[in-house]
């Protein structure tokens, strides 16, 4: 399983279209506070539809608690600063996909953490800043879970 970590994310559509994402691909979504909302919030509700059911949703009260629980051999933390791009690896099961807040990215100390393996960006066009949050996971997810070989998938 891979996990999908949203460090403080701020805006709810993001987090309802990232458990979507959850129950359709298997990965776990991981939620590190503070958060920007409520999770009983309508906006998030919509987004999410009725997928919270099917999808492993977890909050954490800080990073080092998510890292606790999750354990991860392997961190990529995503940042429009990487040189390296997130085809370039070779992604195995159990890797964790970390995603900063909205609208700011991942600050210097959390890119900084011993548990980050390598830092990746998705490929984008000259002079854009960077994709919407929901959307860079799902790049990022399809793409791990494609080399996985889509295990689960019918």
């Amino acid at each position: 399983m891979l996990h999908v970590v949203f460090f403080e994310p701020r805006i709810p559509p993001n987090t309802g279209n990232a458990i979507r994402l959850a129950a359709g691909t298997g990965c776990e979504l991981h939620l590190v506070e503070p958060l920007g909302f409520d999770l009983s919030e309508p906006k998030l509700r919509r987004a999410g539809l009725d997928y919270h059911d099917l999808a492993s949703v977890r909050v954490h009260e800080n990073l080092s608690a998510a890292w606790e629980a999750i354990r991860p051999e392997r961190v990529f933390a995503f940042t429009a600063r990487a040189s390296t791009w997130n085809t370039d690896i070779t992604y195995r099961k159990g890797d964790a996909l970390l995603f900063g807040p909205e609208p700011t990215g991942l600050p210097e100390e959390v890119l900084a953490d011993p548990h980050v393996t390598d830092q990746l960006r998705i490929p984008m066009l000259p002079g854009r800043r960077s994709m919407n949050l929901s959307n860079a996971a799902a790049v990022a997810v399809y793409e791990a879970w494609r080399q996985l070989g889509f295990p689960g998938a019918v």
